[in-house]
This record gives C-alpha cells, sequence and structure tokens, in this order.
C-alpha cells in the first residue's frame, strides 16, 4: 500500500497543536502527499479540509495522521470505522498507547511509514444497544470500553448480567467496564483488570469496586453477547460512558446490550513496533 494522501486530525478545537500540524503538512507535501485537514483540526489552522475536497471522504484520504493524545484517537477512529481508513498516532497527550510515536521523531517514523516499512494492526471495536422497555434508546460503538458508573447518590448499583443468555451474576458494586483488547490497558486496568495482548479475540468484563469480593474481571470470548439489566441505582441516575465520554444518564430498568462490533480500527504502526517494548515504557515496569 502506498499513502498518496492524508487527513490530519489535530487535537479537537485545539490551536495549540498547530505548530506540530504544520510541521508535518509540509513535511508530507514535500514528501509528494496531498494534504487535507479533519474534523477535529481547530479551525484556526489554516489548511483544505476533507469537506471541502469536493469527493466523499474516503476517496479523499488514504491515511489519516492524528496528532494529539489517545482521546483523539479514540474520537477519529469511531468516526472514519466505516471507511476503514488506516490511522497513524503522533502522541502529544500523556501516555500514548494509541497514539504511540513520539512528536520528537515523528519524522523518521513518517519516513519510514511512507516507505512502506509498516503493518496495520485490526483492532476489535464494540456495539451497545441501551434498550428501555423493549424500545432503543442509544446505540453506539467504541474502540476502549463501554461502563456503567453509580450516580451522583455516591451508593452501589445494582445489576444483573447475562453472558449468552446465561446468568452470571446480580452484582453490587461501583459500576461495570466492558472493555475491548485495546481498552484492557484503560479504566479496566485501573480497576484490577487483565492486560490483554491486542490482537487478542476477547473481551474484558470488569466490576468496578465489587461489594462482593469473589466477583473478579472475565476475559470472555468476542463472540459472546453481554446483557447487563439495570436493578436498583440507589436514587439517582447512573451515567453511560463511551470511551471515557458520558453519552447519557441511566434512571432504572435499562438494558445494555454489548457484542463485538462488524467495524475495526485500523491502526498504523511501524515495522519495528514492539508491544512489549509500549507496554514497559508506558507503565513504568523498567
Amino acid at each position: 500500500m502506498v499513502f498518496q494522501s492524508a487527513g490530519l486530525f489535530g487535537r479537537y478545537g485545539d490551536s495549540k497543536v498547530k505548530e506540530t500540524i504544520l510541521s508535518i503538512k509540509y513535511f508530507l507535501e514535500n514528501r509528494g502527499l496531498e494534504v487535507f485537514l479533519g474534523d477535529t483540526t481547530s479551525s484556526e489552522i489554516r489548511g483544505i479540509r476533507v469537506e471541502e475536497s469536493g469527493q466523499s471522504f474516503p476517496e479523499t484520504i488514504d491515511v489519516g495522521i492524528v496528532v494529539g493524545g489517545d482521546g483523539t484517537m479514540l474520537h477519529v477512529a469511531r468516526t472514519v470505522a466505516n471507511q476503514k481508513l488506516p490511522l497513524i498516532g503522533i502522541n502529544l497527550g500523556r501516555l500514548g498507547f494509541l497514539t504511540d510515536i513520539p512528536a520528537d521523531s515523528m519524522k523518521d517514523k513518517l519516513d519510514e511509514i511512507l516507505d512502506g516499512n509498516f503493518l496495520i494492526e485490526k483492532r476489535t471495536m464494540l456495539d451497545a444497544n441501551v434498550t428501555l422497555d423493549g424500545r432503543l434508546v442509544r446505540k453506539c460503538t467504541a474502540l476502549n470500553d463501554i461502563f456503567v458508573s453509580k450516580g451522583d447518590a455516591g451508593k452501589m448499583i445494582e445489576f444483573e448480567t447475562k453472558i449468552d443468555n446465561l446468568l452470571v451474576a446480580r452484582t453490587r458494586s461501583d459500576g461495570i467496564i466492558v472493555a475491548t483488547p485495546t481498552g484492557s490497558t484503560a479504566y479496566a486496568l485501573s480497576a484490577g483488570g487483565p492486560i490483554l495482548h491486542p490482537s487478542s479475540s476477547a473481551i474484558v468484563f470488569t466490576p468496578i469496586c465489587p461489594h462482593t469480593l469473589g466477583q473478579r474481571p472475565l476475559v470472555l470470548d468476542d463472540n459472546c453477547k453481554i446483557d447487563i439489566a439495570m436493578l436498583d441505582l440507589s436514587g439517582a441516575s447512573a451515567n453511560f460512558f463511551v470511551d471515557g465520554l458520558r453519552i447519557l444518564s441511566i434512571e432504572n430498568n435499562e438494558h445494555i446490550k454489548i457484542q463485538r462490533s462488524d467495524k475495526v480500527a485500523r491502526l498504523v504502526r511501524s515495522s519495528a513496533h514492539n508491544h512489549y517494548d509500549t507496554l514497559s515504557s508506558k507503565l513504568g515496569w523498567g
């Protein structure tokens, strides 16, 4: 695969990344690529926008370059999943599991990728439907995780979980996280869940501070279907999150149905990329 055009997606609406965006833009143009600015890029940064190209999105750009942190990558990955657009991540954030190329070495890494020394990782995504009395309330897709957390009352919530229509447990806890292998190093890790290799065919199911110590994180086959029925919210609305963004309030009696999505995120990695080096570096393993 040869990339002949690129879309630059800056940290959402942030003009502070202007210098980095323009540096990449000029670098790519000098390599002969046509460059457009994606929808997250601040309007203060000048350039032709993807939507101004006169073409439909998939035909406009061959690769997306995301400049920011993992939150920016999560947003862009969800947005372009239907278009099967490969994405390169330049890290201006903190950890940078998804935006893995440091800004101070970005030109060398981009040279390497544009010379053809790269691989594309396909990352599992999750679909979630929230229903109430059989009526669809919200449908969404996540790359990292989908989770429900307790509301303003500060009390534990109660829910019942079924997997493939088989009862697993009734749980009282601060919430529940359902994560992809990509998301296993995010909130699920902080809640005591395991780290999965990104290519694993699995889903992580992690209660948040369960009242019963015997309820531990589960690693599930990614072909399974998860049904979480909200039973008792302790007098306050719970919060429903997708990739760390609060999407809606859960009032009571909703069902959250989660399964592997048909969509996948496509992340471009240098051929020299080592997942275990990344874990060691980001998590301080020494």
